[in-house]
């Protein structure tokens, strides 16, 4: 894997998309801090660095 590619900056649309979760329950998780941490936009919009994303899942799949 690349580092451009671990750089990536995901979209709410995308995380959501591979989670298989609806976008209140990523909004919920985010509000409540037990989400991914993420960049936002000057225009309110959110991203999260794939590196970010990855490390998050990781994560829970440790307190699984």
């Amino acid at each position: 894997m690349s580092a451009c590619t671990v750089d990536e900056k995901m979209t709410v649309k995308e995380v959501i998309a591979d989670l298989k979760v609806a976008p209140s329950t990523f909004y919920r998780w985010r509000q409540l801090g037990k989400g991914p941490r993420a960049i936002k936009l000057p225009n309110g919009d959110v991203r999260i660095r794939r590196s970010e994303y990855e490390r998050w899942l990781t994560e829970r799949e440790d307190a699984a």
